[in-house]
């Protein structure tokens, strides 16, 4: 289950991305007038329509084959956060820039060709109008933390949780999650926050504190990148 899981979790979000190309691959040779859609608009369809096929196959095929559900209880999802939650979430915060900034040194001082000033591709460039802002921020502070939640911390920590040790259940998933990232910084960045996510679902039973906790990382970096970037720059980012 530690290498199946992890594969089947991987190969359906390739299976999400890879249908949602093509879908825009066809409605381009069809001549479909995609670029009447503003860009911000079509990035944001496109995100929660991958991200919900991507839970539709990673939940739904194992239902449709052998009937095995999957259950609130499962993904840790109660109907609202406790304050435990609330008040968890700012602790996990810097214990992740601990974690993330201690690992990003040492990849800095022990991999040559490690770069931490490469740039997060986000989906999103040009934003000029507010509704563009509020899209993109949908997209990245809301959509993309609640989906990912329910991918890695619920479903697949959830699952390796039932088979495997509790150190390499969290070590599978943050090494899949940062894999899923894409640049070298991000990886060890994401790594470090997939630890400290995973062991904010074992220490409040529950995926509001993790979900609460990437909304505020995400909400952060939102707010570096598209409102005030000066800032970045003046943190040396």
């Amino acid at each position: 289950m530690l290498i199946v899981l992890p594969i089947w979790v991987f190969a359906s979000l390739l299976l999400a991305q890879t249908l949602i190309g093509g879908l825009v691959a066809i409605l381009k040779a069809v001549h479909a007038p995609l670029y009447a859609i503003n860009e911000s608009v079509l990035t944001t369809t496109l995100a929660a329509l991958m991200y919900v096929l991507t839970l539709g196959i990673v939940i739904g095929v194992p239902w449709l084959v052998k009937r095995r559900k999957v259950t609130t209880q499962d993904l840790a999802l109660r109907a609202m956060p406790s304050w435990t939650d609330i008040w968890m979430t700012p602790v996990g915060l810097v214990v992740y820039l601990i974690l993330s900034a201690f690992l990003i040194y040492l990849a800095t001082n022990l991999l040559p060709w490690f770069d931490a000033s490469q740039a997060q591709d986000t989906g999103f460039s040009q934003l000029g109008q507010r509704y563009e802002y509020i899209l993109a921020f949908i997209t990245l502070v809301i959509i993309a933390p609640v989906a990912e939640e329910l991918l890695f911390r619920g479903y697949l920590f959830g699952k390796l949780l039932k088979s495997v040790p509790v150190w390499a259940a969290v070590i599978a998933t943050s090494l899949l999650f940062a894999a899923v990232h894409g640049a070298w910084n991000l990886a060890f960045d994401t790594f470090a926050l997939s630890i400290v996510l995973c062991l904010l679902r074992l220490s409040t039973g529950s995926l509001w504190a993790p979900m609460l906790l990437h909304m505020t990382k995400n909400g952060i970096a939102f707010y570096l990148l598209f409102i005030n970037p000066l800032l970045l720059n003046t943190l040396g980012g």
